[in-house]
């Protein structure tokens, strides 16, 4: 049986995680959430993994706020950056795999079709840069790590598009969403089974990119999470082409 230690556990993926931990019985996961186990704290770090003796990281902690991030990078810098740092030079001090979810906002948004996992990173906003500092952290201590990068994250945990959707649809609020960014939706529950059936089959060693691969607009979003909750034509939804953010965000972060 591989012990598998998860970051981050009382974030969304981290409970989508925690979910299916049981269908996956050759794996043995620790769940620690931020309180319990935080990964700017060096020390913290590598107390966990000398208890745990585990084979495994899958780091799902990260500082996610992109608005936030633009105002105070260094806050997202700690997590993103050298939280990851820490988590790989733990890793490679005890000859763990690491796991570790990036995010599509490493590309600035210009190519014209999907990014590759080839592709040469290029972030627009503090959020993208601090992850892809993580990235590049990991690479440079660790031969042996997966870089997921994921897109658009929804599910029926924590807080994400999908539920602030339905959350203004159930009050009956007019929606007004942007349709000039473009990007892969992409269930959580799904990202978590991709994750754990990787630790159960290894691939080479790497960067790969998951997403649930239709892409499409936020507007575009919008209008498939009210037709699948039956509120089409019930709520008004508006194209938002005015829709401003402190960060810059990518108009096209679409996944290969």
């Amino acid at each position: 049986m591989k012990k598998v230690l998860v970051t981050g556990a009382e974030g969304q993926l981290g409970k989508c995680l925690q979910k299916i931990a049981g269908d996956f019985p050759n794996l043995k996961c620790f769940f620690k959430g931020s309180t319990v186990l935080d990964i700017t704290d060096k020390e913290a770090i590598n107390l966990a993994f000398e208890n745990t003796n585990v084979d495994y990281c899958i780091n799902a902690a990260a500082y996610t706020n992109v608005e936030e991030a633009e105002r105070a990078p260094d806050k997202a810098y700690a997590v993103n950056a050298q939280g990851a740092r820490n988590i790989a030079e733990a890793a490679k001090k005890y000859g763990v795999t690491l796991v570790h979810l990036s995010t599509d906002y490493v590309f600035d948004g210009e190519k014209e079709g999907a990014y590759s996992s080839s592709d040469v990173p290029n972030p627009i906003n503090e959020y993208g840069r601090s992850k892809l500092a993580g990235e590049r952290h990991i690479q440079e201590v660790l031969d042996k790590y997966y870089i997921i990068r994921t897109s658009w994250l929804y599910s029926e945990f924590g807080h994400n598009f999908y539920k602030t959707i339905l959350n203004k649809a159930g009050q009956g609020e007019s929606l007004f969403v942007t349709d000039t960014e473009v990007g892969c939706p992409t269930n959580a529950n799904h990202l978590a089974s991709y994750i754990m059936e990787l630790l159960t089959h290894p691939k080479d060693y790497g960067i790969y990119h998951f997403t649930d691969g239709l892409a499409m607009s936020w507007f575009q979003f919008a209008e498939a999470i009210l037709k699948e909750n039956g509120l089409e034509g019930k709520i008004e939804l508006v194209k938002d082409n005015n829709y401003r953010t402190f960060a810059r965000r990518p108009r096209n972060s679409v996944l290969k």
